[in-house]
């Protein structure tokens, strides 16, 4: 087979395994938000069945035969695109080919059904019911983690799905760093925010009229509603890829906060699938790059653009026009009330200085759960000692803390990190974009969105896994992560709107 023929057929093999990735991410959809109660036991194995397709195909000896080919090839020269495409495939393929694939089918099963255990256990505060479906899920987990192999932390496995390269060790460094200057910070704030006792602005807000204020905002920031959908879930998330890429909210009555931030958060994430570059569909070329980097996206728009002054001089008589009882609110109020710091029990809905000591929190609990240095029925009371040494409040239920996020239900241990890597990377690109763009913030003062989705499409979106995450923030920014980026943010914002 000629070189050519070689990456004709590894480039349709991969687009197939990319498709059939997507049918399991609509059946995932699907699940959270229109299937009925009963399908759980059907989805769950249609699920498995597609999950080891995918998994047989992308380890199988047609893709190694494949690869092979084209590592020869590689020495007469691919294209930079190609050889992006072989690189990050070789890599999935390594590593699912180390899996057998009854685990990956048994883990899609235990994910499906342990989400379902997840909603009505959070519903009724009721972790014991939840906890035989975390054992299960862990244990299949540190299975495919050992299949894989580790250097050093098994968590290295975990955290390898989501942030290709990162390291426990590196990560807990990062952290630790952050977490020295954070901690007196954050106490500083909180104090301030106690002394302030700014008081949220609450009302009623009938459901239908915020469902098309956060349909307005998403088409306002760029979302393509020709190639996506908003719907409701218990748990907001984005799924899709470029031309179908959906994602789903929710709301409170009483809190307008709740669905405008959630429709940025995820409006965030789905300009990402939306941006990639459609030449490269299909294939990793075309792809995101790390979840970190997913991260970044969707809270530089929810919270360095949506949660800026500039953003609400625009968009606040918007919020008037759907909800004339809100006439007399002021954009001092408002933006006082967006940007209002308090010890909170929900990750989602933490602000920005607290919001990253909820993931510390899930990540020394994940370590040392996939180390077996914890028990999954210890959860709760370790949840919660760790709620008060850090945030000084603890959860009245198991509903508001341990059972409050999906993650460990779909089995998606490695995750939490990423939520504040993303933080710490959107701080550094918002302020390469602000050097790119000198009248960024005259633009969002005017509602003028495209000069800075332009800038990200072009540095992050169309790249897509050309670099991995850190090279792509040194690139971008000409400079490695820098926690200090993301301090100095937080300091310039929450120490003129809590000046000591």
């Amino acid at each position: 087979m000629t070189a050519k023929k070689s990456l004709e057929t590894f480039l349709s093999m991969v687009k197939e395994i990319h498709d059939l990735g997507c049918a399991e991410e609509l059946l995932a959809w699907d699940q959270q938000t229109f299937m009925p109660p009963k399908g759980a036991e059907a989805r769950a194995s249609q699920m498995a069945v597609l999950a080891g397709v995918r998994h047989d195909r992308l380890a199988g000896d047609r893709m190694a035969e494949l690869l092979a080919a084209l590592d020869e090839s590689e020495k007469g020269g691919l294209d930079p695109d190609a050889r992006v495409n072989v690189r990050e495939v070789r890599r999935l393929h390594e590593r699912a080919r180390k899996v057998p694939a009854e685990l990956v089918r048994e883990l899609a099963k235990l994910q499906s059904l342990g989400q379902n255990a997840w909603v009505r256990a959070r519903k009724e505060s009721d972790f014991p019911s939840f906890a035989p479906w975390l054992e299960k899920i862990l244990a299949v987990k540190r299975r495919i983690a050992d299949a894989i192999g580790y250097e050093g932390s098994r968590y290295d496995a975990f955290l390898d799905e989501f942030e290709p390269g990162a390291t426990t060790a590196e990560i807990a460094s990062l952290f630790g760093e952050l977490k020295k200057a954070l901690v007196p910070f954050a106490g500083r704030i909180l104090e301030a925010a106690r002394l302030a006792s700014i008081e949220p602005i609450r009302g009623t807000y009938p459901i239908p009229e915020q469902e098309k204020l956060a349909r307005r905002l998403a088409r306002m920031i760029g979302y393509d509603f020709e190639a996506g959908r908003i719907d409701v879930s218990a748990h907001p998330f984005t799924t899709g890829y470029l031309h179908d890429v959906r994602f789903t909210n929710r709301y409170d009555e009483n809190d307008l906060t709740v669905g405008i931030f959630g429709a940025l958060h995820e409006g965030g994430h789905a300009l990402y699938q939306q941006g990639f570059d459609p030449a490269h569909e299909g294939t990793p070329r075309g792809d995101w790059v790390s979840l970190g980097i997913h991260e970044s996206q969707s809270r530089l728009w929810e919270n360095m653009v949506g949660r800026s002054r500039a953003f609400w001089e625009h968009a606040l008589p918007l919020l008037k026009e759907s909800f004339p009882d809100a006439a007399g609110l002021t954009l001092d109020a408002w933006h006082r009330n967006v940007n209002r710091v308090e010890a909170s029990l929900i990750r989602v809905e933490a602000d920005e200085v607290t919001y990253n000591l909820h993931i510390l929190l899930r990540f020394e609990i994940e370590v040392d759960l996939v180390e077996g240095r914890i028990e999954v029925a210890d959860l709760p009371a370790i949840w919660n000692e760790k709620m008060r040494a850090s945030l000084g409040i603890e959860p009245p239920d198991d509903a508001r803390g341990v059972l409050q996020d999906i993650h460990w239900s779909a089995g998606l241990l490695g995750y939490f990190p990423t939520y504040t890597l993303g933080n710490l990377y959107a701080a550094q690109l918002y302020r390469a974009a602000a050097r790119a763009i000198p009248d960024l913030e005259g633009c969002l003062r005017r509602g003028e969105f495209g000069s800075l989705l332009d800038w990200l499409r072009r540095t992050i979106h169309r790249r897509g896994r050309t670099y991995r995450a850190g090279e792509l923030v040194r690139v971008v920014t000409g400079e490695p992560l820098r926690p200090s980026y993301f301090m100095d943010y937080l300091e310039e914002k929450y120490g003129a709107l809590y000046p000591e």
